[in-house]
């Protein structure tokens, strides 16, 4: 299946709308990954480029919590998809909420698209806020609780039976700054790993 084919069937297209080009077996994945929003630069993207921007940051948060990997298709082997929560890239430092709005089709749509997902991490403040405006639709609250991501790391929060981990951010400067925040993602992941298994 190609995901950017079949979320242009159900969601439609749109200028401006960067989706994954990427043929893929949906029953094989285990786990997605959220991360926050994609780079003005596809090739920069998870799917992108061999030695992509997203890649120098995400391959060595897997190797941290004990993966052999060293490319993106190391890591959907593993059973493990990574996508981002906002389809537009940024304009400006701060996500506005219209952009998250007007990515959520698509990422329902791409949720809905594996069957069977054990885990969803949510990788940053955006990726816990663009789920919560999903998941609100159907439960009719937040499923993330609007509490410090370092208070819920370790909390077992379950969404139609899938386990949600929410994380920090995997790309761009700030977790190459935050070196405490690199060492919970790490963990995070063998967690999720853990699960999955």
């Amino acid at each position: 299946m190609n995901i950017k084919k079949e979320l242009e069937a159900k969601a439609g297209t749109a200028d401006g709308i960067y989706l994954n080009n990427l043929e893929i077996d949906p029953a094989a994945i285990r786990a997605i990954m959220i991360n926050e929003v994609v780079p003005s630069d596809p090739s920069q993207d998870f799917y992108g480029s061999p030695d992509a921007d997203y890649l120098k940051t995400t391959i060595p948060l897997f190797r941290g919590a004990g993966v052999c990997a060293a490319s993106i298709q190391d890591i959907l082997r593993m059973g493990i998809y990574i996508t981002n929560a906002v389809k537009t890239p940024k304009t400006e430092y701060a996500i506005d909420k219209s952009s998250i709005e007007r990515s959520l089709p698509y990422l329902e749509a791409e949720l809905s698209l594996f069957t069977n997902i054990k885990v969803i991490m949510l990788m940053g403040d955006i990726a816990k806020k663009a789920f919560n405006m999903i998941t609100k639709k159907w439960a009719g609250k937040n499923v993330i609780p609007a509490v410090s991501t370092y208070k819920l790391r370790n909390s077992e929060i379950c969404y139609k039976g899938i386990r949600v981990m929410p994380s920090y951010i995997m790309t761009g400067g700030n977790i190459l700054i935050e070196k405490s925040k690199v060492t919970m993602v790490k963990e995070d992941i063998a967690a999720m790993l853990e699960i999955i298994s």
